[in-house]
């Protein structure tokens, strides 16, 4: 029976298709590279080999193959299938390659066509037809897809999944000391995210907010229509898109971060960044947000603009055990124990890729 743990050593060669839109890791805006960038480092860091396949401006370890020389935005469908169908194109001429790991939906067109299983993850809100390509991929190909949160899972509509939850390397979020005496937001200014209900929280607590992000193109109507006219607020504070020691440092000196959305979040790497720092997330109790926010302990789930404020009022005055938010954190969300989870599951994938194909 063939090595289920792969052809080289033992150790697994993992191909990673990212999508084309931002580069892996990202330099400002990007979750999905942000998540991926943690999980190719802490895979070479454990002797296994990956080709990433993304643009030709991400850093991160391993093999880089890229279509496109520079991270294309803003998103279109057309381009993701492009990065996707270069990445398939290239893994048909290789036998050099365990397992397919695709980050984008477009890549779950070309399963069936692989010589190897494939781990598909969810990273982005669900729709019918996105769980149709799920349904048939998975049909004729060896695929395991992989929900971000046991929220997500319950939305995929019967279709088996596991469950791993996003991690972060410690290592790059500093504890912070909470004692800049302002509540942070770090987002897309779009309507989901809550950005409005943030600032009129803080508005009625009296508690400065300081902000880090920006609308992109769909969300310029809400922006000038709802954002702009609560911007000039007195304690208003906006940063535009942050770099990552930029992004640290906003979160580590606030003594809260304000997470109101208002949307079935998968799940929110900003609260796990935000924890990281010792600083406590106060969130609404939408999509993923029950099963990362441990009340009292990293943060505190409201469920309107004036419980927001209440709790902001009373963070303010009161002492909060930063060690003890960052240390849980760690716990649940640390960049180890995801890439653990991955690799279990890729060793499980492998050898049933490897036992089906001794059966025939």
């Amino acid at each position: 029976m063939p090595n289920p743990f792969g052809a080289h050593g033992g150790d697994l060669r993992i191909a990673m298709i990212a999508p084309p839109f931002v580069a892996v890791p990202p330099v400002r805006y990007g979750g999905t590279e942000l998540v991926l960038g943690a999980l190719v480092e802490g895979l070479a860091a454990r002797g296994h080999h990956v080709t990433l396949y993304a643009s030709g401006d991400s850093t991160a370890s391993g093999e880089l193959r890229a279509y496109f020389e520079r991270a294309v935005w803003p998103p279109d469908a057309h381009f993701e299938l492009v990065q996707a169908a270069t990445a398939a194109w290239d893994l048909l001429e290789r036998r050099d390659v365990d397992l397919v790991h695709a980050h984008t939906a477009s890549a779950l067109a070309f399963a069936p066509l692989l010589r190897c299983p494939m781990i598909y993850t969810v990273h982005h809100d669900l729709l019918e037809g996105c769980n149709a390509l799920m349904r048939a991929a998975g049909g004729r190909a060896a695929l395991t897809c992989v929900a971000i949160s046991h929220r997500q899972r319950l939305r995929l509509e019967g279709i088996p999944a596991e469950v791993i939850h996003h991690g972060l390397p410690p290592s790059r979020y500093a504890p912070g000391s909470g004692k800049g005496g302002y509540a942070a937001f770090l987002g897309r200014f779009a309507r989901e995210k809550g950005v409005v209900d943030a600032l009129d929280a803080a508005r009625a607590a009296e508690v400065p907010l300081h902000l880090a992000g920006c609308p992109h193109p769909a969300d310029a109507g809400y922006y000038r229509d709802e954002v702009a006219p609560r911007m000039g607020a007195p304690g208003i504070r906006w940063f535009g898109e942050v770099g990552h020691e930029s992004k640290v440092r906003l979160l580590g000196n606030a003594f809260a971060t304000l997470f109101p959305v208002e949307w079935e979040e998968p799940f929110g790497l900003v609260m796990i960044e935000s924890m990281l720092c010792g600083t406590p997330v106060i969130a609404y109790g939408r999509g993923s947000v029950p099963e990362v926010v441990e009340e009292g302990v990293t943060g505190f789930i409201v469920d309107s603009v004036a419980a927001l404020a209440a709790r902001l009022r009373q963070l303010r005055g009161s002492p909060f055990d930063r060690n003890r938010c960052r240390a849980a954190a760690i716990a649940r969300f640390g960049s180890e124990r995801m890439v653990s989870a991955y690799l279990g599951l890729y060793g499980a994938a492998v050898a049933h890729a490897s036992a089906s194909e001794e059966a025939l």
